[in-house]
């Protein structure tokens, strides 16, 4: 009794010999395989054809894919630059907060933004931006090493905005001096009524970029 072949050594041998189908060339019409697609019988050539219109098309779909990763990118880009004017067109320092969240509202079609500063100058001790921060909240945002993105887990933080209870997801981007990595002197906090908008998993690079230049900003008004 014949031993039958080992599939593997029978694709060892073609890969070893690619002459093989030249001088078989009747075999490439006469071997039929059953195509996973439609269940039909087709020879090897028709099948080799059925497997690159399959890789074209899953080429075709990844660069649709690129091709909206890159607008959606462009489009953030692009009111990134919107809300950095508007920070510098502004008047003076004690202006910034306001154009931070007026800005990011604005640029970013954000309907809820506000902030918070402690450890702010004396100068800016009745403005809107430093009161009512318990030492809970500091410590939370000191506590943040990277920009919070998911549910209103009624965050003391959500309650500084002007509708909190309309609030379903929120994102909460602590404030550093620039170059420190250290405590956080202040709060940037979005807000919105769709529980899609802000999630734990969408990315966060423009959300550190959004903090960072946040911070920059803001320095100024520290004590």
């Amino acid at each position: 009794m014949t031993a039958p072949l080992d599939s593997h050594i029978v694709a060892q041998y073609l890969t070893d010999h690619p002459q093989f189908f030249e001088e078989h060339a009747g075999l490439l019409g006469d071997i039929r395989l059953s195509s996973p697609l439609t269940g039909r019988a087709l020879s090897l050539q028709e099948r080799q054809m059925e497997v690159m219109r399959e890789k074209y098309k899953a080429l075709e779909l990844r660069m649709a894919d690129l091709r909206r990763l890159a607008t959606e990118n462009e489009a953030i880009a692009n009111k990134f630059h919107l809300w950095t004017r508007i920070l510098l067109e502004a008047e003076d320092v004690g202006s910034l907060p306001h154009a931070v969240v007026d800005g990011l509202k604005t640029s970013f079609d954000v309907p809820q933004a506000t902030l918070r500063l402690w450890n702010a100058d004396a100068l800016y001790a009745d403005e809107w931006f430093v009161g009512g921060v318990s030492a809970d909240a500091r410590l939370f945002a000191g506590g943040l090493q990277a920009p919070y993105c998911g549910n209103n887990n009624d965050f003391e933080a959500v309650r500084w905005l002007a509708e909190p209870a309309a609030v379903s997801s929120t994102v909460m981007i602590p404030l550093r001096k620039p170059g420190s990595k250290g405590a956080a002197f202040g709060l940037l906090v979005l807000g919105s009524a769709d529980p899609a908008r802000f999630t734990a998993l969408m990315a966060t690079d423009f959300l550190v970029h959004i903090g960072q230049t946040s911070s920059t900003a803001l320095a100024p008004l520290l004590a």
